[in-house]
């Protein structure tokens, strides 16, 4: 995602750059590929930057923000991460005290950008560098749309749909591997488009799910904190992260066999809960 929108970004003319110490080569060639302009030192590339746009693992966006605060950067920081409330909160407080001028919290909704489509990408935060930063995103042929100027806000909307979103393409899972088991698969799929459920009848998306499910363990543990801090029930959002981690071993395997996706997630007994006794 972060290379796609900083492909964006240079296509419009903007100079931007990236650090590519430590970095996997897969990382270095899509920093090529997009046309990001390498700077070796860390505090050379913050020192220059008026905007740094952190999309990275939300599990290690604290981690990042950390670092852009011990170089003291003092321009905008703008936190595109999958983030709970709390944790961008936690990212302002630590960004604004390393020196920052704003930090504006966003969020992308969607898959990454091609020629012809954006993913939707929501900001909140101090109205001027908010508007600054959806001019800068819109420029570059992104759809930014601006949620009002509580930080969490966009962080909230991210929890909301993935709540939604991760939950109901695993429950699509579950219901293809019972369907499967008792031979009414091709029911299943009608039935589905019938009712207009769009996400049980696509059975060609489970190889997807099964390869990026390793990315949202980590995030559906957020959303049970969030949803818990909200005075609602967390139990789906948590056991969701459990049984995400069955494919683990199909990470990034996005060519992995249907039969192999619902093989992994038939692979133990339900998490949490008590083996059943005769």
């Amino acid at each position: 995602m972060g290379s796609a929108v900083a492909a964006r970004l240079v296509a419009a003319g903007y100079d931007v750059t990236w650090c590519p110490a430590g970095r996997s080569t897969d990382t270095r060639d899509r920093a090529d590929r997009a046309g990001l302009r390498p700077v070796t030192d860390l505090s050379a590339l913050l020192a220059r930057a008026d905007t740094v746009i952190s999309i990275c693992p939300a599990a290690v966006a604290e981690d990042v923000a950390h670092t852009v605060s011990e170089h003291g950067y003092s321009g905008v920081y703008i936190d595109a991460n999958a983030t709970k409330p709390a944790t961008m909160a936690a990212i302002e407080q630590r960004v604004s005290d390393g020196g920052a001028s704003a930090v504006v919290d966003a969020v992308i909704s969607g898959s990454p950008p091609t020629d012809s489509t954006s993913p939707r990408i929501y900001l909140a935060g101090p109205s001027t560098p908010t508007a600054s930063a959806q001019e800068l995103l819109s420029d570059s042929g992104l759809d930014a749309r601006v949620l009002g100027e509580r930080v969490g806000a966009a962080s909230a909307l991210k929890m909301a749909t993935a709540s939604y979103l991760r939950s109901a393409r695993l429950l699509a899972a579950i219901a293809h591997g019972l369907a499967d088991a008792h031979d009414v698969t091709d029911a299943l799929v009608a039935e589905a488009e019938m009712l207009g459920a769009d996400l049980l009848a696509d059975r060609s998306a489970l190889p997807g799910v099964a390869a990026r499910g390793w990315r949202w363990t980590d995030e559906l543990r957020d959303i049970a904190d969030t949803l818990a801090e909200a005075g609602l029930p967390s139990v789906l959002a948590a056991d969701s992260s459990v049984l995400y981690e069955r494919f683990r071993s199909a990470k990034d395997q996005s060519t992995i066999g249907i039969d192999e996706v619902l093989k992994l997630i038939a692979t133990s007994p339900d998490p949490g809960r008590p083996p059943t006794s005769a």
